[in-house]
């Protein structure tokens, strides 16, 4: 009996070992399917090595210019200043600097005409934009290159290039109450440069006494489109020849 009961108790032993095995196999798959099911957390994302794009930045302005990129046409970009010894001594280069192979006459003076400003000294706009074309008209006849002389320039493939030398002299504008007008007159030295025939260049100097008025007050007009201000200086007529008494 005692054999019997005790094959009895290990019989039951294993039983139960099996049965716990069972359940460990069966609690192992069912653990492994939920972990398979499980979503994968996507991986945390990493700052870019590239910069996010901007916006082109808005063009600068010329600053000290008007438009600086008239100079690839060979012509003198007007300064934005209120110094009129600087102002008159670009104006006095600007009108006999050009390049005959870079621009049109017509061009050129055109360019020359943004320059300009009314004179104040006139009573009504009417009479302010009757002066402002005289003025424009006596730099055509009586100032700049006569359009003879720039075709036969021209034929030479030439171009000029003025510079004021000496100091300028001063003078008063008649009527001027407001006192922001002046007369400057300077020698200028036109360099001019052309082909020699042979297939290189010769040039030549040639030294004119030129005046301008110029204006650098609030009653300067701005040219349209630029950084100038009111008071800058401006262009209101030019002279050929002294002034100076």
């Amino acid at each position: 009996m005692v054999g019997s009961d005790s094959g009895g108790r290990r019989g039951l032993v294993w039983a139960i070992v099996g049965g716990l095995v069972l359940v460990a196999a069966v609690v192992a798959i069912v653990v492994s399917s939920l972990v398979s099911q499980a979503p994968t957390a996507d991986p945390p994302s990493l700052p870019s090595a590239t910069p996010p794009s901007t916006s082109p930045s808005e063009p600068s302005t010329d600053g000290d210019y008007v438009d600086a990129s008239v100079s690839e046409k060979g012509w003198v970009p007007e300064p934005i200043t209120t110094d009129p010894d600087a102002y008159i001594r670009a104006a006095l280069a600007a009108a006999s600097t050009f390049d005959t192979q870079e621009s049109s006459r017509s061009e050129w003076l055109a360019y020359l005409d943004t320059w300009f400003t009314p004179d104040t000294r006139s009573s009504t706009d009417e009479e302010r934009q009757q002066d402002l074309e005289l003025s424009q008209l006596e730099l055509r006849q009586a100032v700049v290159l006569p359009e003879s002389e720039w075709d036969s320039l021209a034929n030479e493939k030439g171009r000029v290039v003025a510079m004021a030398t000496s100091d300028i002299s001063y003078m008063d504008v008649p009527d001027d109450a407001t006192g922001d007008m002046r007369i400057g007159t300077a020698d200028v030295v036109l360099t001019f440069t052309s082909t020699d025939g042979s297939g290189g260049e010769a040039s030549y100097d040639e030294t004119v006494r030129v005046s301008v008025q110029v204006l650098c007050g609030d009653g300067s007009v701005p040219t349209p489109d630029s950084a100038q201000q009111p008071g800058d200086c401006k262009v209101v007529r030019y002279f050929s020849g002294s002034l100076e008494p």
